[in-house]
């Protein structure tokens, strides 16, 4: 369960009628979640509980690592955009990346399926495929699961990984002082999905990014190791992210424009679409790469590269854009949003 840990608070008392007529969608996702969390309790065995990019437990012999998530068709995939195996290692690597920001190494993952009866059967073949592979470069696999019946295609994809002796990098952890970098692509997907919705194709490597993640899994045990004080997967833009990051550690993220190169495919394929392609990269979702927050002294060896630093106060500052960035404060996807 992934959010921003920040009190929901109302301006004025209400009652509990008044409270009851309040939607999920008035309250937003980040309110919506904490409100599950304050209903949820904690488990003896938590290390990192909910807030986190996964929940850590301590079972004795070792940390476990455990996240989970929803993919809806219509809402996260669409049939028409992507064939079965891709969208199988989509829904992989949108878990798998979870458990790689923690600096665990991923082990297996749990998948529930609720499906309609005329889902073809070599749909199905086709889907798994996509979960085994995603899941065979760290020797791991799909350890089971559940399916239903349903209107609606949904995947409830649950991923587990083992921390390897390491400590988990959290949130939370962001110090003043410290180096901001990220691992992995970013805008590509977001790309993607624009050229996707224009009723196109090409060009391909956009598409594919967008269909198939490219996560970089061992950067987040190799940033675990290097010393970082926080990490995050960039699941829902960079600066929504990054915002979640300076929110749980109290202080301001700050990404320099100078230190990002956009990638010529960025560039053409946002002027054709007049787009400024680094619109994408700070506030696209769907690449999967990984940000994480390092002390000075470290020297941030590839995939690693530096993009920012970490100050004093609070949220997200894009240095280097007119009027400071602030009209992207908080850009990216939200449900309800």
């Amino acid at each position: 369960m992934r959010c921003c840990l920040q009190a929901v608070l109302s301006p004025l008392p209400v009652s509990p009628t008044e409270e009851a007529a309040i939607t999920v969608s008035e309250l937003g996702e980040f309110g919506t979640v904490e409100r599950v969390i304050a209903r949820s309790g904690l488990a003896h065995t938590t290390v990192v509980g909910p807030g986190d990019d996964a929940a850590v437990l301590n079972l004795g012999g070792g940390l476990l690592v455990a996240s989970t998530d929803l993919l809806v068709e219509g809402r996260h995939f669409r049939r028409d955009w992507a064939p079965a195996k891709d969208i199988g290692h989509r829904a992989a690597a949108a878990n798998l990346a979870d458990i790689a920001a923690m600096g665990a190494r991923p082990t297996g993952l749990l998948v529930g399926l609720a499906m309609p009866g005329d889902l073809p059967i070599a749909w199905l073949d086709d889907l798994y495929e996509g979960l085994r592979e995603e899941c065979q470069p760290f020797g791991a696999a799909v350890l089971g699961g559940d399916v239903v019946e349903s209107k609606t295609l949904i995947l409830a994809v649950s991923a587990l990984g083992d921390m390897k002796g390491a400590r988990p990098v959290t949130r939370d952890g962001a110090l003043v002082g410290h180096r901001v970098a990220v691992a992995g692509r970013l805008g590509y997907a977001a790309a993607g999905l624009a050229v996707l919705g224009r009723g196109f194709r090409s060009p391909g490597s956009v598409v594919a990014a967008y269909r198939r993640p490219e996560v970089p899994y061992a950067a987040g045990p190799q940033a675990a190791a290097l010393g970082a004080s926080a990490m995050c997967d960039v699941s829902d833009g960079l600066l929504r992210d990054a915002g979640t990051v300076a929110a749980g550690s109290s202080v301001r993220i700050v990404l320099d424009v100078a230190k990002f190169m956009v990638p010529d495919v960025l560039r053409d394929v946002g002027t054709a679409m007049n787009t400024d392609p680094l619109r994408w990269i700070l506030t696209g979702g769907d690449d999967h790469a990984l940000l994480a927050c390092f002390p000075p002294h470290v020297e941030l060896p590839a995939p690693w590269r530096e993009v920012g630093w970490v100050e004093a106060g609070t949220g997200v500052r894009v240095a280097g854009l007119p009027d400071e960035g602030r009209e992207l404060a908080g850009s990216g996807f939200a449900h309800w949003g």
